[in-house]
């Protein structure tokens, strides 16, 4: 997926991986993923999608700083 935001791109297929978490299983409608990715210029963001029911009803990217991806991490 791709986006931009404030004038900055985010691509999900040019960002490393930094750690994925999965609440619910494959086809719960309340489930949901999101993946932590930082680009290569050090960016953070989080990717974001879910059942029809969860907190992420469609996929999107959310830009994160970097104090706040190391809070995301530590939970």
């Amino acid at each position: 997926m791709l986006k931009t935001i404030c004038g900055k791109i985010y691509d999900t297929d040019t960002s490393t991986v930094v750690k994925s978490k999965t609440v619910g299983i494959f086809g719960d409608p309340t489930g949901y993923e999101e993946t932590l990715y930082q680009t290569e210029g050090g960016l953070y963001f989080l990717y974001v999608n879910g059942g029809e029911e969860s907190i992420y009803p469609k996929e999107d990217i959310k830009r994160m700083s970097k104090a706040n991806a190391e809070k995301w991490l530590a939970e």
